[in-house]
């Protein structure tokens, strides 16, 4: 967060992820890319449990709780001295392993849905339904970019889709592309 006049175009106060998390739940994603110097000052702020922002010489108690999320090993990232050693016993609470989405395929059906049903509500004039021929293609695909790629498949066929059903030829249309050489 930042004061108002704390740099050039700060024109109002602005409360920082963790200010405005106080009191409930902060989900940093991808923990494993952060740049040391950011990783000296979440540590910082965890040991501390206080922020204070750009600007101000008041510190702010924060009472969040924290859930990290990395595609990273971090014991490894640690020994490669890529990720402070400290830091990691500070998060490394409660360790979580979700497996990718081809070693889980009966996740798919549910996911996909859940994005056709996303996909509806933010445009009721183009409703769509996935078909279960579509449901079967998910499923034999790899995913190597996992729920992230499934969403964005789901969103091509639905941008896609000329009709309400949304058939295996356009949930997989990279796939064959990709096999066509295209």
């Amino acid at each position: 967060g930042y004061e108002k006049g704390a740099f050039t175009g700060a024109t109002r106060t602005h409360r920082g992820k963790f200010e405005q998390a106080h009191g409930g739940t902060l989900f940093l994603d991808e923990i494993g890319d952060m740049p040391l110097m950011l990783q000296a000052r979440l540590l910082r702020v965890l040991q501390e449990r206080a922020v204070t922002r750009l600007g101000s010489e008041q510190t702010l108690p924060v009472q969040v709780r924290l859930i990290f999320a990395t595609h990273k090993r971090l014991n490894d990232e640690v020994r490669a001295g890529r990720f402070r050693e400290d830091l990691y016993y500070r998060i490394n609470v409660v360790h979580l392993r979700v497996p990718p989405l081809r070693e889980r395929p009966e996740d798919i059906p549910w996911l996909a849905q859940r994005f056709v049903e996303a996909w509806n509500a933010a445009h009721p004039a183009t409703v769509r339904v996935l078909g279960s021929d579509a449901e079967q293609a998910l499923m034999r695909r790899p995913w190597p970019g996992n729920v992230r790629e499934l969403r964005n498949a789901i969103e091509r066929a639905c941008l896609l889709a000329e009709s309400e059903r949304i058939d295996a030829g356009l949930v997989c249309e990279d796939a064959a592309a990709d096999e066509r050489g295209a």
